[in-house]
């Protein structure tokens, strides 16, 4: 089946230029990052459900993987791990994982939890705990690169398999602190059906409206939505925008007995709201695209 994404975000560098970063679209919407180390050459793969479509990249590129950062253990995220295990190409390479579900991520050799530091190559970044969507699940921070796995996407977040709500709101809130220009990389492109939720709850949002419009255009040809940027998102995306006045009143309109008194209220029922999914009958019916 073809990916969602025909024409993926060129390659980019940090903000201090000490890291180049490549997208990989494999499977249907999954997107696979490469980090590499503009001093060492060493690169960095995050996540990934196999492993082949990656290799074929880094051959037509030069680029020389030596490190596999896992931010949970889903198996679109960890499959990479498995696939490069059946080639035998996991040995000698650093497999980082999160430390409180270390032996569910294959071949790791360092887990690591909130605050530790990592390497690609001569870079050094830090590890955030972003529990919520599965327990365990980390992020991993370098400069104004943020690799985020299945808790922050463009314009939403990810389900609460394992939760509760007070975890993944925690995390978000966490990520939503970070610099405003810190590059979102996250692990699918959902974009569309994310924005389509977030306009149902806060229709006045002109910054909303306006991303709308700019990626529809982007996506009406293959195009990839993510990255983002985390100003973007305080901006835009209704997981982080509980404090809105309106987005409480069309949450409270929908779901008349939820309590919304607080924050995590607010979040939790807003998460539940999309869960139930009935935004999604009305597709682009209403979206600001003329």
């Amino acid at each position: 089946m073809q990916h969602v994404v025909t024409r993926p975000t060129p390659p980019f560098v940090s903000r201090d230029g000490r890291l180049t970063v490549h997208q990989v679209p494999v499977w249907v919407d999954n997107l696979v990052w490469i980090a590499v180390c503009n001093e060492t050459g060493e690169a960095a793969v995050v996540d990934g459900p196999e492993a082949g479509p990656v290799l074929d990249y880094c051959k037509a590129h030069g680029l020389r993987v030596t490190t596999v950062l896992n931010t949970h253990t889903h198996g679109d995220h960890v499959g990479i791990n498995h696939d490069l295990q059946r080639r035998g190409l996991l040995d000698g390479m650093t497999v980082v994982g999160p430390a409180r579900r270390a032996e569910d991520v294959p071949g790791l050799t360092r887990a690591v939890d909130d605050g530790d530091l990592v390497r690609v190559g001569a870079v050094e970044g830090r590890v955030l705990l972003t529990e919520g969507h599965i327990d365990g699940h980390v992020s991993f921070v370098f400069g104004d690169l943020l690799f985020c796995g299945d808790t922050m996407f463009a314009g939403g977040c990810g389900r609460l398999f394992d939760g509760p709500p007070v975890k993944m709101h925690e995390s978000l809130k966490r990520l939503a602190a970070l610099s405003e220009d810190t590059w979102v990389c996250c692990a699918h492109e959902y974009t569309q059906d994310n924005l389509r939720f977030a306009w149902s709850v806060e229709p006045g949002n002109a910054a909303l409206a306006e991303r709308i419009r700019r990626l529809w255009a982007l996506r009406k040809d293959g195009g990839c939505t993510v990255p983002s940027r985390i100003g973007e998102e305080r901006a835009t995306n209704p997981f982080v925008r509980t404090e809105s006045a309106e987005l409480v009143a069309s949450v409270q309109a929908a779901l008349p007995d939820a309590p919304l008194e607080s924050s995590l209220e607010v979040f939790t029922a807003t998460r539940r709201l999309k869960d139930l999914g009935g935004y999604k009958a009305r597709g682009n019916v209403g979206l600001p695209l003329a």
